[in-house]
Parts: C-alpha cells; sequence; structure tokens
C-alpha cells in the first residue's frame, strides 16, 4: 500500500525522496525490519494470547530426553511468522505483481490448513489432527491454482536470449536491434549443466506436432507434486526447536538471491541465465519472510516458548516450493532442502524397511533408532542444541552450493 502512496507522490507531486520507493532492494530492507520488529515485539504478545486460550503442545511419550518439559508449551506460533510476513509485504510490495498475489495465496492457503489441524490437536483432543487425506486434497488444490495461473497467465514469461543481449556494448553506430522477446513458457533450469534450460514440453514431443500446447499435462502435475512433497518435508522437520525455522530462513535467503538476480536484466545477462520479467518483485516477500523467521527464533530456539505447529511448518513448505517454481529453480529443490529431502527419506526408508522385514522375518526392523532423522540424533544422546546447530551448518553449505551453481556449470 505505501508503495502505490510514494509513487504518487513521486509522479504526480514531483515530492523529493520518494522515487526511493521504486527500489527492490530499499523496499526489501524495510520489509525486513519490519518483519523482525513484529515477530519479535508482537510475537511476546500472541504467544501470551495462545497461552491464554490454553493451546498447549500435547506431546507423545517418545522416550526422548526433556520430552516432558516440552508439555504445555503453545503451539501455533506460526501465526506469528505469516503476521510478520504478510504485514510488511502488503505495506512495501506491488500487490498487483502476480508473483506476489500467489505468494500471499499460498500463505493463506496453507496457513488455514496447518491451524486446522493444530486446531483439531488442541481443542478436539485428537493427536492426529486433520487426516491425511485432507491435507493433500489442501496441498493439490493449492498446486492446481498455482499450476494453472503460471502456466496460463500472460503476465508469467521468460526470456532465455540474455547471452545475445547487447546491454553492456558501447557502440557509436546506430543500429536497430530487434526487441527481446519475453514469452510463455514451461523451461526450467537444470542445475551444473551449461544451455541448462530444460522444457517440460519437450516430454510430449513424441506425440507430434502442436505438442506446445498440452505442455500443462505435463507442468501442473509436477507443481502439485513439488509443493506436496517440500511442505510436508517442512512439516517433518519440526520437530526439535529452531531447526525447521533455521534451516528455512537459510534456505528462502538462497531463493531470494536467485529471484533478485532473475529478475534483473543486468544480472542476469551477466551470469548468463533465465530472464524472468517481475519476479524480482519476491525479493520483498522473501525478505519479509526471513524476517519473521529470524525473529520466531528468538522465541523458538531452544528451550523453546513457542512452536510453529503445523500452523507454520505447512506455511514454510509451501511457500518455499511456490518460490523455487516461480524462478524456475525446482530441480535445486533437492540440494537447497537438503535437509528436508534427508528427513522424508529418512521416514519413508524406515517405514518401508519395517514393514519389508516384518513380511519376511515376522519381525519389524529398524535402520534408523528413530524417524524422523533428528530424533535419530536425540536417542543417541546428542543435546538438541547441537543437533539443530550442526542442522544449520549442513544448511548453509547446500545454500552455499545452491548458489554456486549459476557459475558452476
Amino acid at each position: 500500500m505505501l508503495y502505490y502512496l510514494f509513487e504518487y507522490l513521486d509522479k504526480t507531486l514531483d515530492v523529493p525522496g520518494t522515487g526511493v520507493f521504486q527500489y527492490i532492494t530499499f523496499r526489501s530492507a524495510l520489509a525486513l525490519m519490519l518483519s523482525l520488529l513484529l515477530s519479535t515485539i508482537y510475537g511476546k504478545r500472541i504467544i501470551r494470547f495462545l497461552q491464554r486460550q490454553q493451546v498447549g503442545e500435547t506431546v507423545r511419550e517418545l522416550g526422548l530426553a526433556g520430552q516432558n518439559e516440552k508439555a504445555g508449551t503453545p503451539t501455533m506460533g506460526g501465526l506469528i511468522i505469516i503476521f510478520a510476513t504478510l504485514v510488511p509485504v502488503i505495506l512495501f510490495a506491488k500487490l498487483h505483481n502476480i508473483y506476489i498475489v500467489l505468494l500471499i495465496v499460498t500463505t493463506l492457503w496453507m496457513g488455514t490448513i496447518g491451524f486446522i489441524d493444530d486446531y483439531i490437536k488442541i481443542f478436539k483432543k485428537d493427536k492426529e489432527g486433520l487426516k491425511g487425506i485432507f491435507k493433500v486434497v489442501g496441498q493439490v488444490g493449492l498446486g492446481l491454482i498455482v499450476g494453472t495461473v503460471l502456466y496460463f497467465s500472460p503476465a508469467v514469461t521468460v526470456r532465455t536470449d540474455t547471452s545475445t543481449s547487447d546491454i553492456f556494448k558501447v557502440s557509436t553506430e546506430t543500429v536497430i536491434t530487434p526487441a527481446p522477446v519475453e514469452e510463455k513458457s514451461t523451461a526450467t533450469t537444470i542445475p551444473f549443466f551449461k544451455n541448462n534450460e530444460f522444457d517440460y514440453a519437450e516430454l510430449l514431443a513424441w506425440t507430434g506436432e502442436g505438442y506446445e500446447k498440452w505442455a500443462w499435462l505435463i507442468f501442473i502435475p509436477v507443481v502439485i507434486f513439488i509443493i506436496t512433497a517440500v511442505s510436508n518435508g517442512a512439516n517433518l522437520t519440526d520437530g526439535i526447536d529452531g531447526l525447521a525455522a533455521g534451516t528455512s530462513a537459510i534456505s528462502v535467503l538462497a531463493l531470494g538471491i536467485f529471484t533478485f538476480v532473475s529478475g534483473n536484466i543486468i544480472f542476469s545477462n551477466y551470469l548468463n541465465i533465465m530472464y524472468i520479467p517481475n519476479s524480482g518483485e519476491m525479493t520483498v516477500f522473501i525478505a519479509a519472510f526471513v524476517g519473521s523467521l529470524i525473529g520466531f527464533l528468538w522465541y523458538n530456539s531452544y528451550p523453546a516458548s513457542v512452536f510453529m505447529g503445523d500452523t507454520g511448518s505447512l506455511t514454510i513448505g509451501g511457500i518455499i516450493a511456490v518460490l523455487a517454481i516461480a524462478v524456475r529453480k525446482e530441480m535445486l529443490i533437492p540440494l537447497l532442502c537438503g535437509i528436508f529431502l534427508v528427513e522424508n527419506l529418512s521416514v519413508v526408508l524406515q517405514v518401508s524397511y519395517f514393514k519389508y522385514t516384518k513380511k519376511r522375518f515376522g519381525e519389524g526392523r529398524r535402520i534408523f533408532l528413530m524417524s524422523p532423522l533428528h530424533h535419530h540424533y536425540q536417542k543417541k544422546g546428542y543435546h538438541e542444541s547441537k543437533i539443530v546447530t550442526r542442522f544449520w551448518i549442513v544448511a548453509i553449505m547446500l545454500a552455499i552450493l545452491s548458489i554456486v551453481t549459476l557459475k558452476l556449470r
């Protein structure tokens, strides 16, 4: 909202200094600072409200050290993250930008699913919460919306010809060159490869001429799968104090770099990467989101004063997935979100191996002492803080390696 006010003051009334709001970097800095303030200052009030409403965590007996001390700790802390993200975005972002609209819808959509799940667990005294099938339906619904908009909206275009641009050349001659072509495309980026654009439509090339118009049959299911997988991965990672919020902040910071360079014609030209018009505006959202996650860590670090619950974890996963898809870096998710991946895999492997050995030997056996993976290390006697810190270090390494893919091909 403030963006439109200052745009009016600059262009209509010519008020000095108001033009600074045109810069994404300036608005991102304001969004980051405001989200930090909101999450740290008003976060305490939200925690007190949750305590008054007796929104306390019911801890299942898993035989983990320090587990019983967590009983009664307020949950639904994801409300802090959602509140501290959306307020700066509404104030400082271009609300007509298609990517910003999608991210706001994602935040509210996944936040609602998570809130319903937490509500059932707490107030209905049902430890299972929202049935898995309904969660999946909600995730698929969001995937349909995001995939459909990204595929069919005329506001979503790309340019893959930045390497041939004359943006850096100085010439004394008057040369008429064709305007850069911005086109609808289902192209994405394959990390570590030169000429690394891959078009999902190519998977239908065998059907013959005109196959491009059916690319949505591939693209939309891929979007649905990614959103479902990443949101569930974030949900599984939310198991000990500060783990999900910290690793997510690191991953989102890396995505912020991708978003900024992909939405800037100069940087995309220099790096020879896909230019995505108007995507740079997502940097404002990312700044607000990172600020809210870091501010949430003020209360969620060990020993936690509040848990994010599914309200937060599902929202975090959904936002990361949509950001990666929008900036055409979804194939980097296994690397960038490696912590989510191994947490997911640890559960899949544990359950699969247990069922297999029970069927074959009559007795279920385990690969890990407990899954997800962070509980395995707890069972081995590692303190929560040590586990979280080491997971953060791994997340930083994965984020740096992901960023390096901009030039390492």
